[in-house]
């Protein structure tokens, strides 16, 4: 009977886990960090948007919205591994080189 429950936990945490990759990954812990998911519209488009939020991400003046799926993907996976960068920056870099804001100097979103 365990066996089988596992089985259904370890089969709802599979499903999870590939939402959340599709979607730009799991959020991360710390609210302050920008995490970004892409999300299909009614009309059939891409949007790639804030995770806790949910609202568009926008890229200078332009909103990331009415993307092709191929255009929302690379739009998103290049935000965060742009996030990600900053992250390891604001991590190895010493407080002397951070903002008032506690960001590490250049990581803007």
């Amino acid at each position: 009977m365990n066996g089988q429950r596992n089985q259904t936990d370890l089969a709802r945490n599979t499903t999870a886990i590939a939402i959340w990759e599709n979607e730009g990954g799991a959020p991360s812990r710390d609210l302050t960090e920008h995490q970004y998911g892409r999300r299909v519209e009614i009309d059939r488009s891409w949007t790639v948007y804030h995770v806790f939020t949910g609202v568009a991400a926008r890229v200078g003046n332009d909103d990331l919205i009415g993307l092709s799926r191929s255009q929302a993907t690379s739009r998103m996976m290049s935000l965060n591994l742009r996030n990600a960068e900053c992250r390891k920056q604001r991590i190895s870099l010493p407080a002397l080189a951070r903002d008032a804001s506690g960001e590490a100097v250049g990581c803007r979103s």
